[in-house]
């Protein structure tokens, strides 16, 4: 059987080509690039080479970048960088769909007495601007966002963000893990001042990332040391990984077009095919979001059923956050759009790369709407072809249907 992998949102694979890249740095170019001989030399130079790849597909000059371990490190960075360089600044801004490296931080800074304001979304998953300008004062320290969501891909106004920010004179962070590599990003052209990304997004390996910090910002080191990363990051860099991510920038930056064409053709006709299935719909707003990203509901039914037999199928997908999969309870990010509890418990999410073929896609939608029979058929909610209990669930508000109570 082989495996269709519409899962890239939770990491990608490694592009033989990246691998390829890393290889010699394994090898016979083992020197450390902190050493003065010829062996520190040669990796040194393939460290500034792989920083310049990454600077070409993020818009932002070489030295602006700090390499990282993962995604989760640089928001770290970020959020406690911005709080130590104001110690007399109290307030954090952030969402209420963040991914989880900010949510948890978040509850930690309130435990220690920050003040945290979540903004909210609508039914699309859009910010509320109007709730983010009320939000801010002269004692908000940083405002740290998504640019894409990683459950629904739905876009933030980030550019539009950064802007108000700098008028108000606050840091904005924004974590751009799934947006980087699938939608072009120009930071030189941006109020942006600091953006985190994570390589195994990307087709680089996983435990390695990166956080642009704008030249000039005042910036606070997350892990203490050495030398590297000009004072910002101590520790020997993880060579291989650099070299890894600088090739999957380059790869990324050549493939923006496929993505934002063939990907997202192949995104929109799966999604159309899909929600011929009775009792489905999309979730997000399904104009301003990634090209490869799509997050159905399909009613009466659970995610985790679903998942189990697609993948006993060949087919990979996840019901949202990789960060999130072990619990039991229904998305965070669905919650906070408001969209109904037994409807966010049956939601899945889709996400393509250049990898994916049509043929793939043909192949999904002739097994989904099977799974989608079975599991209905199973359901006491569901008889004849359509939903037992009308419109009931469609109003679920913690408690208020059948299921629920």
């Amino acid at each position: 059987m082989e495996t269709i992998y519409f899962d890239n949102n939770a990491t990608t694979r490694v592009d033989p080509r990246v691998l390829e890249a890393m290889l010699p740095f394994f090898k016979a170019s083992y020197g450390n690039p902190s050493s003065m001989h010829h062996k520190g030399g040669e990796v040194g130079s393939a460290l500034r080479q792989a920083r310049l790849s990454l600077a070409a597909l993020l818009g932002c000059e070489p030295h602006e970048i700090v390499y990282t371990s993962c995604g989760t490190e640089s928001d770290n960075t970020a959020l406690w960088s911005a709080l130590r360089t104001q110690p007399d600044k109290r307030h954090v801004v952030t969402s209420k769909v963040e991914h989880s490296a900010i949510i948890n931080n978040a509850t930690f800074l309130a435990k220690q007495g920050y003040r945290v304001t979540e903004i909210g979304v609508d039914r699309l998953g859009r910010l509320d601007m109007d709730q983010l300008k009320a939000a801010l004062t002269p004692d908000t320290a940083i405002v740290s966002l998504l640019w894409a969501n990683n459950e629904t891909g739905v876009l933030f106004p980030i550019l539009e963000v950064g802007e108000l920010c700098r008028e108000r004179g606050v840091v904005f962070h924004t974590d751009a893990v799934q947006a980087v590599g699938k939608i072009p990003v120009d930071l030189g052209n941006s109020k942006i001042d600091m953006l985190s990304l994570s390589g195994h997004k990307l087709e680089a390996p996983k435990g390695i990332g990166a956080l642009y910090v704008r030249h000039g910002l005042r910036f606070a080191p997350f892990m203490i040391g050495g030398h590297q990363e000009n004072g910002r990051r101590g520790g020997t860099e993880n060579v291989p990984y650099i070299v890894g991510l600088g090739a999957a920038a380059d790869l990324a930056l050549r493939r923006l077009p496929e993505e934002n064409g063939r990907v997202r053709a192949m995104r929109d006709r799966l999604e159309a095919g899909l929600l011929e299935i009775p009792s489905t719909m999309v979730n997000g707003d399904r104009e301003f979001r990634l090209p490869n990203t799509t997050n159905i509901s399909f009613e009466y039914v659970e995610g985790e059923s679903i998942l189990f037999h697609l993948s006993h199928a060949g087919i990979c997908a996840s019901s949202g956050s990789a960060c999130t999969s072990g619990s039991l309870e229904p998305s965070h990010v669905l919650r906070a759009m408001g969209v109904p509890f037994t409807a966010a418990h049956g939601s899945i999410r889709l996400s393509l790369s250049v990898n994916n073929t049509d043929s793939e896609v043909d192949r999904a939608l002739e097994i989904f709407p099977a799974v989608i029979k079975k599991l209905r058929d199973l359901s006491p909610f569901w008889k004849d072809g359509a939903p037992a209990l009308g419109n009931a669930l469609l109003t679920c508000d913690d408690g208020g249907c059948q299921i629920c109570s």
